[in-house]
């Protein structure tokens, strides 16, 4: 398999996950600088008149930094970044979000919840790839069938929305047909764990709880705080908060009062004009990596940390394997 030009040359096979919120163009770039896929949720992006400036604001502030930071430094450059697009019917943004994104070349395309056609039409017209994110082997092959890329399986465990599937019946399901670009997420918040990934059969690793315990990540000091004292068993996996099944910090459901046990509370973007806590906003999302967490660092010195136990791990694997 030969991988798109837009994921060579990485300094670790990993793709930062964007976040709704806490993702913004200060840590895409921080990440990207690092020799990782930075990304951002096209939604984050938002202006008061509905106007798409703000997106373009952001598109122009991370290329011009990439572009900067390639010139200065053309033995290390800069890893691609990507945009996320929720492409489901109810985002009334999307249409002029893509194009916006088509405009300035973005280079990979994540797309989330639901598989369009004319999405990927419109990246592969714009020279980008598609990156669809799944739960499932049966929405995997709806998405290839429709003209995404590559794949980003999302196991149980993932911060955020998540799948239910182990990591390895998933990823074994996959790989049974598909020999494209393939992502996996869930729990992967060390240099090992990222290894783990490659060698139950993914390409890249996609992580994004550890980012949020970030200088640069949009993330209240409280919500840090809370990840850096936080372990796998703080994680509560529950439908309550957005009607679709998530793992969330349960001290802040229990600090807004959230019921795990029910369903369906609280709509996907929250209710501006409905009082009470808001998803995302109030209710913090984190994966069952967490406890790798201890402190609040700038991207780079993260990443560079992962690099560091990505290269240890490969070494303890290699004294195992004796090779």
């Amino acid at each position: 398999m030969t991988l798109p030009i837009q994921l060579h040359s990485l300094r670790l096979p990993l793709i930062a996950a964007p976040m709704y919120i806490v993702s913004n163009p200060e840590l895409v770039i921080a990440q990207c600088q690092a020799g990782i896929v930075g990304s951002v949720p096209a939604l984050n992006a938002r202006d008061k008149d509905g106007d798409g400036i703000m997106l373009e604001v952001w598109l122009k502030q991370i290329i011009e930094a990439l572009d900067a930071w390639n010139q200065a430094n053309p033995e290390t450059p800069a890893a691609p970044f990507a945009v996320n697009q929720i492409v489901h019917k109810s985002n009334e943004r999307l249409e002029r979000d893509i194009e916006i994104c088509a405009r300035w070349k973005v280079p990979i395309w994540i797309t989330s919840l639901g598989a369009r056609e004319e999405v990927n039409e419109m990246a592969h017209e714009a020279g980008a790839i598609v990156l669809h994110d799944v739960i499932s082997d049966r929405f995997a092959r709806k998405a290839i069938e429709k003209g995404a890329d590559g794949l980003i399986a999302v196991a149980a465990g993932a911060g955020g929305h998540t799948g239910a599937q182990s990591p390895f019946a998933l990823v074994q399901e996959i790989r049974q047909w598909f020999h494209g670009p393939l992502v996996l997420s869930g729990a992967i918040a060390s240099g090992a764990s990222l290894l783990g990934a490659q060698a139950a059969g993914a390409d890249f690793g996609y992580m994004g709880t550890p980012f949020i315990a970030t200088k640069e990540a949009n993330a209240p000091q409280a919500y840090q705080d809370m990840l850096c004292q936080a372990q796998a068993q703080d994680i509560v996996t529950t439908a309550a908060v957005t009607g679709v099944n998530g793992n969330y910090l349960s001290a802040s459901l229990e600090e807004t009062g959230v019921d795990p046990s029910s369903t369906g509370q609280l709509s996907l973007l929250g209710d501006k004009d409905k009082p009470g806590p808001k998803p995302w906003r109030d209710i913090w999302s984190a994966g069952q990596g967490v406890g790798s967490i201890t402190e609040v660092t700038p991207a780079k010195d993260l990443i560079g940390r992962i690099a560091g136990e990505y290269d240890a791990a490969k070494a303890r694997l290699s004294k195992i394997t004796g090779s």
